[in-house]
């Protein structure tokens, strides 16, 4: 399930094994579905500090529209030309 901060403020959501979920305003974070029953997590729920949505399937799109692979690169940008090395 996909939970998102709508306070104005950063949140630390409390999880099982002593693990903390930091959410800045406005970012989403996914938890399981049983998280949810926390009386800490229902609390901030109630209070209309998080919004709780979809159905707790991996989301396919991570920011790409193009469509296109993944989008990531190795961080070397080429110029394409060849580095001559030895003697000449």
């Amino acid at each position: 399930m996909d939970i998102t901060n709508k306070s104005g403020k950063p949140l630390s959501v409390p999880l099982p094994g002593g693990k903390k979920l930091f959410l800045g305003p406005g970012k989403t974070g996914q938890v399981s579905p049983k998280v949810l029953a926390r009386p800490a997590i229902a609390a901030l729920i109630e209070s209309g500090d998080l919004v709780t949505s979809g159905d707790g399937k991996k989301r396919k799109d991570r920011g790409d529209s193009s469509g296109g692979g993944s989008g990531r690169t190795s961080g070397h940008k080429g110029t394409g030309a060849m580095r001559q090395s030895g003697d000449r």
